[in-house]
């Protein structure tokens, strides 16, 4: 009888976990507290993982009826995610955290499902990339990594996100401005960021680049010395230079926005975006972008369907010009 009992258990929770992300396209209750997963496809302690668990903060304060939960699906630059949220055609319940990283890993794996298989729902934010040193490392400055890197690429390593996604485009475009062969660069993928950081706080790898929000306050501490940023201009609150200042010609922004499985009806469509908007318009998540150093880059609809063309397109030419995947 403890037996059947303890089935039946396992069998309604079971159930009720498959009713988080189940659903047809107007499975987003209509009003508004249907429980809504979002996935988050890399492992902790990464920028997919942390605008995951900023946003269901943020969901949860203007929607306090909502059931929101966050949960990780790492492997293969998102792409295994991907995969997972193609096979949940018409849930209006589900959304996935994606962002460039995810197109150069599409390419990458050469995968076989791509963002086609998705409903565009909205991008977030914008980040710069941060080049980061462990606080005892040899290297002050980028021109101390140029050196090296002449010297033997190889034994410069380099410590990131996944293969063909932001980090890994960034030190090719580094390579190559700095006359080095970016199919030479001793590139380290992660599946998250978490372990990046160990890496570097180890002192097990020369050098690191992810988002800014994620090694900012291990620069603050003084755990990790940054020698440069990507973006235009200094950024505010952080002591390190951009890379043209250092002397290498490269700019680059990261994003990352909401996509939801294939096959939503308008309704769910509708329901998913407002909701988005309605958190993105909400003040802890105002906060959240500002502490963490992101750049508000808010779009949906057709809008955010044509920048994701153009982004494949424009990945696509980059990383086959740059060798930086095989």
């Amino acid at each position: 009888m403890r037996l059947r009992i303890l089935a039946a258990v396992a069998a309604l929770s079971v159930a009720a976990v498959s009713g988080c992300g189940a659903g047809s396209g107007s499975g987003s209750d209509g009003g508004g507290t249907g429980a809504l997963r979002i996935m988050a496809p890399a492992s902790p302690g990464g920028g997919w993982d942390q605008t995951s668990r900023t946003a269901e903060q943020a969901l949860k304060a203007v929607d306090p009826k909502r059931r929101v939960e966050v949960y990780n699906v790492p492997g293969a630059g998102g792409t295994i995610g991907l995969a997972q949220l193609a096979g949940e055609k018409g849930n209006g319940n589900l959304l996935m955290t994606m962002g460039l990283v995810m197109v150069g890993a599409i390419e990458q794996n050469k995968s076989k499902v791509t963002l086609a298989q998705t409903t565009p729902i909205a991008k977030l934010t914008e980040e710069y990339e941060i080049i980061v040193v462990p606080a005892a490392s040899p290297f002050k400055s980028v021109a101390d990594l140029v050196a090296a890197w002449k010297a033997d690429p190889k034994k410069v390593s380099i410590s990131g996100g996944s293969a063909g996604g932001t980090d890994h485009i960034a030190a090719g475009l580094m390579a190559k401005a700095a006359g080095v062969d970016p199919k030479q660069v001793n590139y380290i993928a992660h599946s998250g960021g978490g372990e990046a950081l160990n890496e570097l706080l180890g002192n097990k790898v020369s050098v690191g680049i992810s988002g800014v929000g994620e090694f900012a306050e291990h620069v603050k501490s003084g755990k990790l010395r940054a020698l440069a940023v990507t973006s235009g201009q200094r950024l505010p609150d952080l002591d390190a230079p951009t890379l043209k200042e250092a002397g290498l010609n490269v700019e680059l922004t990261n994003w990352r926005g909401f996509v939801a499985p294939p096959g939503l009806d308008d309704a769910a469509k509708k329901s998913l975006t407002d909701l988005v908007t309605k958190m993105h318009d909400s003040q802890p998540w105002k906060d959240a972008v500002a502490k963490n150093g992101w750049i508000d880059s808010f779009q949906t609809g057709q809008q955010f369907a044509d920048y994701l063309n153009a982004e494949q397109a424009k990945v696509k030419t980059i990383i086959a010009e740059l060798g930086v995947v095989s």
